[in-house]
């Protein structure tokens, strides 16, 4: 092979070389034909994420003593805060342990969600997590301007105890008091216990009753 021979060689290597592509490239690109029939490279369009509107932060694991107040104080440091409300027992008012805080800001809610998840607060992991606007239940906000008014349950049965009753309230009253105090009775005698039972006053009835036992 002459000279000449090797130089030819040499150009068809340097030619196959430049037109093949480079390391990295064509993985991202699709060859397309414009109109002129002349080939072009598009980049591939990655799906983009929807965009956030949850205001809402849902919160579990919450440890005692972390209430309304402290919550406000403590994640107030992110962000505005509009709404809170923690979940507590009807008739107790003691927390349930979970609660929920509405953000002025989607961006701030995101934040919070994310950055305090599994965060380790009084030996509790919270559980932070955003709720979508779909799922945010219409009665949620219900009354939380007002705060938790526990119910007086004393009060109530106070006055239910004392009130004035009719006479059939009164009658079945008192036969409710004269069947318990039948059973407590048998079971005094059931046990053997040698026991005179004073009668019931204010309630006509046969005169106290002798209990005995029979030792055979």
């Amino acid at each position: 092979m002459g000279m000449r021979d090797k130089k030819r060689n040499q150009k068809r290597v340097l030619a196959r070389r430049t037109a093949a592509p480079r390391s990295g490239e064509g993985k991202d690109f699709l060859p397309l034909e414009d109109g002129s029939g002349k080939r072009t490279r598009r980049k591939l369009q990655q799906p983009e994420e929807p965009e956030n509107t949850a205001t809402v932060v849902y919160i579990g694991h919450i440890p005692h003593g972390f209430y309304e107040d402290q919550m406000k104080g403590f994640f107030k440091q992110f962000g505005d805060i509009k709404r809170l409300r923690i979940a507590r027992n009807r008739k107790t008012g003691k927390s349930k342990h979970y609660g929920f805080i509405e953000f002025e800001s989607p961006i701030v809610a995101k934040v919070v969600a994310d950055e305090m998840n599994n965060y380790l607060l009084f030996e509790h992991t919270l559980r932070v997590s955003l709720v979508p606007p779909e799922k945010v239940h219409p009665k949620l906000w219900k009354g939380v301007r007002r705060g938790f008014i526990p119910i007086d349950r004393v009060t109530i049965e106070r006055k239910r105890h004392n009130k004035d009753k009719s006479v059939e309230e009164h009658k079945k009253m008192v036969e409710g008091i004269v069947k318990r105090d039948e059973k407590r009775h048998k079971r005094i005698q059931a046990a053997g216990i040698d026991y005179e039972c004073p009668a019931l006053i204010g309630i006509s009835q046969p005169s106290a009753k002798k209990i005995k036992f029979d030792e055979n």
